[in-house]
């Protein structure tokens, strides 16, 4: 094996014993909550020495900033697989359809996200900005939807109007407070009229 297919076969596993990792940790938060985040009981559970967690994460407060960051990285993915529609507005009724989605499949790294479940932990200004760029497709296709004249405004504020409403709904959601078979009535019919509200009149393309 050379020298660089070693250190590919080296990262893959490595990057394999960081996933489990973080889903034990997801698994613990999940059935027992914050306090049972203990690097010692993350090892036990995960079947790891405490040195492992300390040399991949530097300890408990490495371990929940990578939480978070795996949050937003699999919400970015979310995000990214979703295939252009019909046009743009489609295109953002579908964002937010992933949006919602991503938050009910990941209940507890959507928590994490923005609901500081880990009291101790506070995301540093890097890690802020890089999580924003998560939420740069929504506003992508805020500019394809007013360049193409379906909608008028600023993008950014149609995005963040739109994000605004998809947190809120999908928040109350998540806490318990929405049926799942309502939500998903009242989800894109928020969405939409969010949208309608920024409608361009005829001929506004370009």
């Amino acid at each position: 094996m050379t020298s660089t297919a070693y250190e590919r076969a080296q990262r893959i596993g490595q990057n394999a014993v960081r996933t489990a990792i973080l889903d034990q940790a997801i698994t613990l938060l999940t059935r027992e909550g914050h306090a049972a985040l203990t690097v010692r009981r993350i090892a036990t559970e995960a079947g790891c020495s405490t040195k492992v967690i300390y040399t991949l994460f530097g300890g408990k407060d490495g371990l929940a900033e990578a939480l978070w960051r795996e949050g937003f990285a699999r919400f970015r993915r979310a995000l990214e697989d979703v295939r252009p529609g019909p046009g743009p507005t489609a295109h953002l009724l579908a964002l937010a359809a992933a949006y919602r989605a991503y938050a009910l499949a990941e209940p507890y790294y959507y928590r994490i996200m923005f609901e500081k479940v880990i009291p101790e932990f506070s995301p540093s200004a890097d890690d802020g900005r890089e999580a924003r760029q998560a939420f740069r497709l929504l506003k992508s296709a805020c500019e394809a939807a007013v360049a193409a004249g379906e909608l008028a405004g600023d993008p950014q504020e149609i995005a963040d109007q739109m994000w605004m409403a998809m947190h809120g709904a999908v928040s109350l959601e998540v806490s318990g407070f929405f049926e799942r078979d309502h939500a998903d009535t009242l989800f894109p019919a928020l969405c939409a009229a969010i949208l309608r509200s920024f409608t361009a009149p005829p001929g506004a393309a370009g």
